[in-house]
């Protein structure tokens, strides 16, 4: 059997790097130049549509990060802030706070101060504009009025320690009216001052013996002349105001007696609230102005 020379010849692949090359080495044949060229042409061809086919997939590949990147923006992002906010663009630099016009109403003006001196308290002042009408009703009981008076010689209208409190401090002026019911009739009296300061004085300066001279006639009886009565003090503003509450008949009141105590406490409370009334209404009127 006759061998050959290195066995079947092996054909040249150009895709394989270690396949030999079609010709003999040693033959002298010429290489296959047209071969050649279109092998190189054929892988340079196929490495040009790897490259493109690569780009392609990274271009998609980037696009659909980039596209999951903005899903997660929209959705996360969204979520966690908030709705109302604008997206309009936000200046830099410091601002400054925004200024309102005022809207709200001033304060209201203090009654009390119309009526803690003679220089705002100027609304006229008689028995008639204190003390008006001829009857008052508290609650349930309604009073008749009797009798009124007003003097510029504060001491002439009062007893016992009164008239020294008075003068030393500066009243100008008593006024003094009488309301009635079921046998018991009250008079109160009511002393002007300049300043509140001289009616609190006044009124501390009181004692169990001052009184204010009780006031009858028209139809109401003499009354606490001689009997034992219930006296009462107080002030407001520049005004010092007094009770004298007693029997028509002429007998002593007692700590018994409650009708008197109670038909005293309601003409207290209702000159209280007429000499509050002057200084709500002066201070309306300067608010108003």
């Amino acid at each position: 059997m006759s061998i050959g020379q290195g066995g079947p010849q092996s054909q040249w692949d150009p895709w394989k790097p270690q396949s030999q090359q079609p010709w003999n080495a040693g033959g002298g044949q010429s290489p296959d130049w047209a071969a050649l060229a279109e092998a190189s042409e054929a892988r340079n061809k196929r490495r040009r549509l790897l490259l493109i086919g690569g780009g392609a997939l990274a271009t998609v590949a980037i696009g659909t990060a980039v596209a999951v990147a903005v899903v997660s923006a929209d959705g996360d992002d969204r979520a966690n802030s908030p709705a109302s906010l604008p997206s309009a663009d936000i200046p830099s630099g410091t601002s400054s706070a925004p200024s309102f016009a005022p809207t709200s109403a001033p304060p209201p003006l203090d009654p009390k101060e119309f009526i803690a001196s003679a220089k705002k308290d100027k609304a006229p002042l008689s028995p008639e504009t204190l003390f008006p009408g001829t009857q008052l009703t508290m609650g349930q009981t309604v009073y008749k009025k009797g009798p009124t008076a007003d003097t510029r010689n504060c001491a002439s209208a009062a007893g016992g320690t009164l008239p020294k409190a008075l003068t030393a401090n500066g009243c100008t002026r008593l006024i003094r009216v009488t309301y009635v019911k079921d046998g018991i009739a009250v008079t109160m009296g009511v002393a002007v001052f300049d300043t509140e300061a001289q009616a609190l004085e006044a009124k501390d300066q009181a004692d169990k013996k001052s009184f204010v001279k009780s006031l009858s006639g028209g139809g109401v009886k003499g009354f606490c002349e001689s009997a034992i009565c219930n006296t009462t003090t107080n002030s407001y503003g520049r005004y010092a105001y007094f009770a004298n509450s007693g029997f028509t008949d002429g007998k002593d009141v007692t700590t018994k007696d409650t009708a008197v105590f109670r038909t005293s406490d309601d003409l207290q409370q209702f000159t209280f609230n007429q000499i509050r009334r002057r200084g709500e209404a002066q201070a309306s009127a300067a608010a108003n102005e």
